[in-house]
């Protein structure tokens, strides 16, 4: 056992750090390719307000989610699945879902070297699926979709709420009480939000519920994980 984590802490992980960061690197010039070549060889260029306006607006948009995911996400995915995760997409509708679940089926929990290991296999199986599902989706996505009713279409808009539903009740089937206090919290947020209390934040619609309720029960665990620790050494 000790040479198992020997390996995993010293050849394993460096390793797949070194791997991860090459890969974001070389994910982040992928992105600005095609802009680079539109600047250099056609000279394109956007003027740099439009620039500024665009960023600003999809820091708007999304820019709570640069720090809500990865913290909320982590203890599933790992640190390999993290890296693997935020290069291929997906992430909350097929790689949490996938990785989440190949840690039920191995019997593993989030958060341990063998949860990152499991965590890891499944991610890997995903991409390799999705890529092939969408490269068929890409080339007869449009005949398949036109053929099927109207009921069937608009029920593919429930999909993803449809699996976070279900990673609630996994994960919150082993801490009901965090997991209920944690649901009520969101939903009285939510409420606040419709009523119009935190309409002094801007576009507090699109992040607060989320970014409040993962800070809240990363503070719930922290202290109760302390309150627990003081017991064990009374």
């Amino acid at each position: 056992m000790s040479n198992n984590k020997d390996f995993f802490e010293k050849e394993y992980m460096p390793r797949m750090h070194r791997i991860g960061k090459l890969t974001g690197t070389l994910g982040v010039v992928a992105s600005f390719l095609p802009a680079i070549i539109l600047a250099v060889v056609y000279g394109l260029l956007p003027k740099p307000a439009a620039l500024l306006t665009a960023f600003i607006s999809a820091l708007s948009a999304f820019g709570f989610l640069w720090i809500v995911e990865p913290i909320s996400y982590f203890t599933v995915l790992g640190p390999v699945g993290t890296y693997m995760a935020f290069l291929s997409g997906n992430i909350s509708n097929m790689r949490v879902p996938c990785a989440s679940m190949a840690q039920v089926s191995a019997g593993v929990e989030p958060g341990t070297d063998e949860g990152a290991i499991i965590s890891t296999i499944g991610m890997a199986t995903s991409i390799v699926i999705n890529i092939s599902v969408l490269t068929i989706g890409v080339i007869l996505g449009n005949s398949v979709l036109s053929m099927l009713p109207a009921s069937v279409t608009e029920a593919l808009n429930y999909l993803l709420p449809a699996l976070f539903g279900a990673l609630l009740m996994q994960f919150g089937l082993k801490q009901k009480s965090l997991a209920g206090g944690i649901l009520v919290f969101a939903i009285l947020i939510c409420v606040a939000i419709n009523a119009g209390l935190f309409n002094w934040l801007p576009g507090a619609a699109n992040y607060l519920a989320t970014l409040a309720s993962v800070f809240m029960a990363i503070g719930v665990t922290l202290a109760t994980y302390g309150k627990k620790k003081n017991l064990e050494k009374k």
